[in-house]
């Protein structure tokens, strides 16, 4: 049985030291909608720094906090975890990387109520994950267009309807109704479960006023070494998995890799591809450049404007060789999704009916 007047709130951990008790302050914080309460479920996978230790440490101030162990050290699972464990009518996913102004859940609710929506969520206001340059070049890269492409909630767009949203505050009936997240999916599980609330006929709403502070890494190249290892693969993982689940703005670095590998190749043995090819080439360092340029106004940084560009080239052929990479284990049966059972039962069959509804 849950209750009505109850809010859990979920957050995954794995040695998340440096930020968990500034994250589960800014929960403490949060203005509470008239009449509700909060439960505060944390789920660690086995971290091997001082995370366990501060949570714990906190759960002695505030019993409202509750610490749970994920042995599968996966994400989604971890999710599973706390969504079986909750006993809220709403569910908050939040993520520990992140802070959170007071008014967040209020606004999640005031929004959730409003619009009648199974999932409703903000803007990431992305900063940089440490002190040194590479931290605030990371967070250049990861907010501007040129880089990330139409992910609304990383550059800015007004409320309404969207295919996704960062994190989300849902009804804890669209779990009953479609099944919780898809434990196969390393990354990308969030994306899969948005669109599969779409599939079903259901709402995802973004309002641009629920804002939170998202710290992504510290260097370039433990950004880069995440997108070719975890976030690129999975992008492909995902697509075949549940292939309406596939966006443009997901594939185009695979094809932006294919074309440079392929147009590199094919300029050894034809003039004309030569040509061709580097006038592409010089168009997309030309428009880096100006990317480039306004990012280094924007965060007065001027060395962004010698190294964005080639942090650009960087991230793009990266992550496209991560996807290629992802298909190519896919062809080849060596994909790690392709070793895990459907994972739970009927979800199989369930997946078949979206795919059925969405070719008539």
């Amino acid at each position: 049985m849950t209750k009505k007047d109850l809010i859990t709130i979920i957050i995954p951990t794995y040695n998340e030291e440096k930020f968990i008790q500034k994250c589960l302050q800014s929960v403490q914080s949060f203005l509470l909608p008239k009449d509700i309460k909060i439960e505060i479920i944390v789920i660690d996978g086995g971290s091997k720094d001082n995370t366990t230790e501060i949570v714990l440490n906190m759960i002695e101030q505030d019993k409202r906090i509750v610490l749970l162990d994920n042995p599968k050290k996966i994400q989604a699972v971890a999710l599973n975890i706390g969504i079986s464990k909750s006993n809220g009518e709403w569910i908050l996913r939040l993520d520990a990387h992140a802070m959170y102004p007071s008014d967040y859940l209020k606004l999640c609710f005031e929004t959730a109520i409003r619009t009648n929506a199974d999932n409703v969520g903000g803007l990431i206001i992305t900063q940089p994950g440490g002190t040194g340059y590479q931290a605030s070049l990371v967070q250049a890269l990861t907010t501007h267009i040129f880089g990330v492409g139409n992910s609304g909630f990383r550059t800015g767009i007004s409320e309404g309807e969207v295919d996704t949203v960062p994190f989300g505050f849902f009804n804890r009936d669209v779990f009953e109704k479609i099944g919780y997240f898809d434990e196969r999916l390393i990354r990308a599980q969030d994306y899969e479960f948005n669109k599969r609330i779409k599939n079903n006929g259901g709402k995802i709403w973004l309002n641009p006023g629920i804002v939170a502070q998202y710290y992504n890494q510290k260097s370039i190249l433990k950004f880069l070494e995440k997108q070719i290892l975890k976030e690129a693969p999975y992008n492909a993982y995902m697509w075949y998995l549940v292939p309406y689940t596939f966006a443009y703005r997901h594939a185009i670095t695979g094809v932006f890799a294919t074309g440079v590998l392929g147009g590199l190749a094919l300029s050894l043995v034809s003039p004309v591809i030569k040509f061709l090819f580097l006038s592409v080439m010089a168009l997309y360092f030309i428009v880096a450049f100006v990317s480039a340029v306004q990012q280094a106004k924007r965060f007065k940084k001027p060395l962004h404007i010698l190294t964005l560009p080639i942090s650009f080239f960087l991230y793009h052929i990266i992550h496209g060789i991560g996807v290629l990479t992802g298909f190519f284990r896919l062809a080849t049966g060596t994909s790690p999704i392709q070793k895990i059972k459907e994972p739970w039962e009927g979800y199989g069959s369930y997946r078949i009916k979206l795919n059925k509804s969405l070719k008539k």
